[in-house]
């Protein structure tokens, strides 16, 4: 499963530590998984529910809690210290009567009647809780569109990529002050890849150009024109480009037109430029899921727009102190 690391303009723990969050999501999936899937193939599930209150499965995905008082004094005297959260702090533990967004629960309304069942009840409960640390940190939450939640493309990006992935989805850059909207990049552990999609019915179409507007054609529907999808890519791989270089990062960055459920026919297309339509992308994604090493983000997420309040159960606590103000960044 891919992780999530920037969607909009939502806040993101990934931003606070880019380090150490995809490493620990990817452990700690790895071991609640390997334990379900030991479980079931030892006929003890139901063991395995009866140790949980209301058969909830938990997994804890931050260090061991302090104590509740220690730990919220702790979290006030940095209120009352900065007036912010300090740049490179580590991420503390939510105390126990609040509840914790880091904590990963498994909820299965019925017995799986497979393990590829089980596997998939597993991962779409673990797409809510990647969409959760994806707009989250301990003190701050975004709220999320609903639709995200159903976005078929988003679900193939977290569902269907190897934990050593990293996503930017819709992201928005500020670049000299100014909100730019992208698609989809992808942070592989040796390149990164402009994403831009070209997709509608079955089967449609899409004839490229240099132009400005392509045409769509599908047996069923009449000809029409689409945006140059070239535009956006370039838009993207630029702004790539600026700030790898910003902070002497040194990756390919690679740009591809998907068309998974069509064609595209350009012959004269750049030669920078990767179209992947249904006849060609099979094998573009089994290579891509290949790919395995180490990788950087931080460069992008320096310059991501982020909008968050902070949380009300500790706003709510916070305003009972001094009369200090806590202003969320």
């Amino acid at each position: 499963m891919a992780q999530l690391i920037k969607m909009q303009d939502y806040i993101s723990r990934y931003e606070q530590d880019i380090y150490r969050y995809p490493t620990q999501f990817a452990r700690l999936k790895k071991q609640q998984w390997d334990k379900l899937k030991a479980a079931y193939n030892a006929g003890e599930l139901d063991r395995l529910y009866s140790e949980h209150t209301e058969s909830e499965t938990q997994v804890k995905f931050d260090p061991p809690q302090e104590d509740s008082k220690r730990l919220f004094k702790k979290v006030k005297g940095i209120f009352l210290r900065t007036g912010k959260q300090e740049s490179g702090a580590e991420e503390l533990p939510m105390p126990n009567r609040i509840e914790d967004p880091n904590v990963f629960s498994l909820r299965f309304p019925f017995r799986p009647a497979s393990l590829e069942e089980l596997k998939r009840n597993f991962l779409n409960q673990l797409l809510r809780f990647q969409m959760k640390w994806g707009s989250s940190t301990l003190l701050e939450k975004s709220f999320v569109d609903q639709s995200f939640f159903l976005d078929e493309r988003l679900r193939f990006f977290l569902q269907r990529f190897p934990d050593t992935f990293l996503v930017l989805y819709k992201p928005i850059f500020l670049l000299k002050n100014a909100p730019i909207e992208v698609e989809v990049i992808l942070l592989t552990p040796v390149d990164a890849w402009c994403i831009t999609f070209l997709e509608a019915e079955e089967d449609a179409a899409f004839i490229g150009s240099s132009e400005r507007f392509w045409v769509r054609r599908h047996h069923k529907h009449p000809d029409k024109k689409v945006l140059n999808p070239l535009l956006g890519a370039n838009r993207m791989t630029n702004i790539v480009s600026q700030l790898f270089e910003l902070y002497g990062v040194n990756m390919p960055i690679k740009k591809v037109i998907l068309s998974r459920n069509g064609y595209v026919d350009y012959p004269e297309a750049p030669y920078d430029i990767t179209i992947s339509d249904k006849r060609t992308f099979p094998e573009w994604f089994e290579r891509m899921r290949a790919i395995s090493s180490p990788l950087k983000a931080q460069a992008l997420l320096e310059h991501c727009q982020t909008t968050s309040s902070l949380r009300p159960e500790w706003e709510a606590e916070y305003n009972q102190t001094d009369g200090n103000q806590y202003a969320a960044p």
